[in-house]
């Protein structure tokens, strides 16, 4: 367990790494959009997920998962990386959903542990699990590539 998590440490770094730059560019450009632009709040956050998908995506292609041969199309690839990113803010509002409406804590703070904290949580394993899975397949199949880093 130990070795499987000292190999797995470089990626989870690079996972990391493009994660914060993804939540920097969602959370930029939608107070950004909110703000100065005067948009309303769930079209400035539909456009600054799809910029912060489009952030994760690009800094996984060229860092984390660089090596990794694509199998199918780029576009395609971004289209499952979408797919995933879509299924871990689904389980951010499953959270909320359970624990402000199901298990009746309504306050501020609970919505935000229960969303931002236990919903993050689980929804960054998730999308770490469909990238690495689904979008760069790690595994017998995956060929690396030789060459510069720009492919």
């Amino acid at each position: 367990m130990r070795e499987r998590l000292r190999r797995l440490g470089p990626e989870l770094l690079g996972f990391a790494a493009a994660g914060v730059c993804a939540y920097a560019a969602d959370l930029g450009l939608f107070i950004w959009l909110r703000g100065p632009v005067g948009m309303d709040p769930l079209t400035a956050k539909a456009l600054s997920f799809v910029a912060g998908c489009s952030v994760a995506y690009v800094g996984n292609a060229l860092g984390t998962y660089r090596r990794k041969t694509a199998q199918v199309s780029r576009l395609r690839q971004y289209g499952v990386f979408f797919a995933v990113n879509v299924a871990g803010a689904l389980v951010q509002l499953l959270c909320i959903a359970v624990s402000h409406y199901g298990l009746g804590l309504t306050s501020q703070r609970a919505d935000t542990i229960s969303g931002a904290g236990i919903g993050m949580a689980l929804a960054t394993v998730l999308r770490f699990w469909g990238t690495r899975t689904l979008v760069f397949r790690t595994g017998p199949r995956t060929h690396y590539r030789v060459g510069s880093w720009t492919g």
